[in-house]
């Protein structure tokens, strides 16, 4: 049942809507997204599928709530990496293997979660684009550092993020990986690093126009 305390409102709020999403992540991975309903969350918690709806409006809310909760996790192992003491090539070349195998991972043994991830992307593009948008920072954070230090020449960071992320989109973005990464392909995925990295130190594309 829906938890009733004398706790802060806010508090108490907070913790439904906590135990909410737990019990739809864990159906999600059990039974996957399409398969599981408002009612099969409820019925878990042993509530009224109005009292989730108190909270969340739609299941569909409830996904994309599950996916910013992903993606934040995403976030967090990106800032670890971009601000290790490992050299900024070593920083950015980390990051996308990391992204890559997080994104492999997940096709493979957490079928049900990359059902997730790719709902959030068809049908939650604005949460998916925030995560991206906070990446983008983070990255351009450490190829300004590149460009100071000598690493990289004088070009527009931001716009060198953007396009280091989307020659490294086929190693990242889940449809695409399902696509060509499932088997030995090539250009394989260090190779693709690679070439994104060597794009960064000439960066005569990247200057600002």
């Amino acid at each position: 049942m829906i938890e009733q305390s004398e706790s802060p409102p806010d508090l108490v709020k907070q913790q439904n809507i906590d135990r909410i999403l737990a019990s739809a992540e864990r159906l999600f991975r059990q039974y996957g997204y399409t398969k599981t309903n408002v009612a099969d969350i409820a019925r878990d918690l042993g509530m009224s599928a109005g009292n989730i709806y108190r909270f969340f409006p739609t299941k569909a809310a409830i996904h994309q709530a599950l996916a910013e909760r992903i993606l934040d996790v995403l976030y967090r192992n990106a800032w670890n990496i971009f601000h290790s003491d490992l050299s900024v090539c070593d920083r950015l070349r980390r990051y996308a293997q990391m992204n890559y195998q997080y994104t492999l991972d997940m096709m493979i043994s957490e079928n049900k979660v990359y059902e997730m991830v790719v709902v959030a992307m068809e049908q939650h593009w604005t949460v998916v684009k925030t995560h991206m948008d906070r990446v983008s920072l983070l990255m351009q954070s450490v190829i300004r550092e590149g460009i100071d230090a000598g690493d990289f020449p004088e070009q527009d960071e931001a716009i060198a993020a953007r396009c280091l992320s989307a020659s490294l989109a086929q190693i990242s973005h889940p449809v695409l990986v399902a696509q060509c990464y499932v088997e030995n392909h090539e250009p394989s995925v260090s190779q693709l690093i690679e070439f994104g990295l060597n794009s960064l130190k000439y960066g005569s594309s990247c200057r600002a126009s």
